[in-house]
């Protein structure tokens, strides 16, 4: 494991009800039983806030006692590496499954107590084919082994492969769909996606619900509430740092 310590910060538009429904999911994860343990969050398209519900879940499972990594699986457009600071260059999942680095290289402990991190690394691009390298399957073979629940934070599966591969590796998903944006056919295409991967689909999250807005008071297990986290351009993967 990476000797530097990754310092994480706080998001400070985290509120009590964001904090409520982030606790109840953690405790739905838990009553999915022991065999889930690896549990990838996807959603059809970006801007649903996947990233920081895993972050933020990963957190919450550690705060508990529970040994946790956070693997960034989005090689095309990182989100995670905003929630970090670090005094040297960081090493990611793309360098390991290249070659250039070891499994030890890439995991790297937190400032928050029972949490690690695995980074998304440099850009690369062809990520789909770095994600089908054995490698890939070899980490999670090792990671299962030290942790009590790794959270894969995966692109969306509307637009690129990459979620439905490492999907292979993940003992349930969890779709992120961001409230007023739901497309029926687009969310059951990502469902066909994950379960031809032979992925079992644990639920699914609403997400930036206006919890202020007549049914939904008292109804924060559910649902969370979040400003925005970035945008991908409409080609997304195209090209590196298109907004």
């Amino acid at each position: 494991m990476s000797s530097q310590v990754l310092t994480l910060k706080k998001n400070e538009e985290e509120d009590y009800n964001f904090e409520e429904a982030i606790k109840t999911l953690r405790t739905n994860l838990q009553f999915c039983g022991k065999s889930i343990r690896v549990v990838m969050f996807t959603n059809s398209l970006p801007d649903a806030g996947k990233s920081e519900i895993s972050f933020c879940l990963a957190r919450s499972l550690a705060q508990i006692g529970k040994k946790t990594l956070l693997v960034d699986a989005d090689i095309r457009k990182s989100e995670l590496i905003t929630r970090c600071e670090a005094e040297h260059d960081i090493c990611g999942l793309s360098e390991y499954l290249s070659g250039q680095r070891t499994y030890g290289d890439i995991i790297y402990q937190t400032s928050e107590e029972n949490m690690d991190i695995i980074l998304a690394g440099p850009y690369s691009p062809n990520p789909a084919e770095l994600l089908e390298e054995d490698l890939f399957e070899k980490l999670f073979q090792a990671v299962r082994m030290s942790y009590d629940y790794v959270i894969v934070d995966t692109p969306p599966m509307a637009k690129v492969i990459d979620g439905a591969i490492a999907a292979r590796q993940c003992d349930g998903a969890v779709i992120v769909i961001e409230s007023g944006t739901v497309s029926y056919h687009l969310e059951q295409r990502t469902k066909e996606q994950l379960e031809k991967a032979g992925c079992r689909i644990l639920g699914t999250v609403l997400n930036k619900v206006d919890i202020r807005s007549k049914g939904y008071y008292g109804k924060y297990g559910k649902y969370g509430k979040y400003g925005k986290y970035g945008r991908y351009d409409e080609g997304y993967g195209a090209e590196r740092g298109k907004k």
